[in-house]
């Protein structure tokens, strides 16, 4: 499960991700994430998300989250060491792709 995804933000910037296998150990790095449901047509984003540790699974808890309303979520991910450039593509993905857990989360 080693494709890249590539995913398009509101600025027309693209950014490619790849799938995360869960039961694998991670790097200890800055990284961009999204939950989404991989579909034929492409990834439906369920969730965008940053951490500036992607060994601490920060991401496991949204995923389980997730899981609750869309069972076959997956965990996408993309290496960005600095904040601010990891924090920019979240805004762009979520201003893109409108995911419904960070609606929630915001409301």
């Amino acid at each position: 499960m080693n494709r890249q995804i590539e995913l398009a933000g509101a600025s027309g910037a693209r950014y490619r991700y790849t799938p995360l296998e869960e039961d694998r150990s991670v790097p200890p790095a800055g990284a961009n994430f999204v939950i989404a449901e991989l579909k034929p047509d492409g990834p439906s984003i369920v969730y965008a998300g940053e951490t500036d540790n992607l060994a601490s699974l920060a991401w496991r808890k949204a995923l389980e989250e997730a899981r609750k309303t869309f069972a076959e979520a997956k965990v996408l991910t993309r290496l960005n060491v600095t904040r601010a450039v990891r924090e920019a593509e979240q805004a762009d993905l979520v201003e893109h792709y409108q995911p419904p857990l960070n609606q929630q989360r915001s409301n």
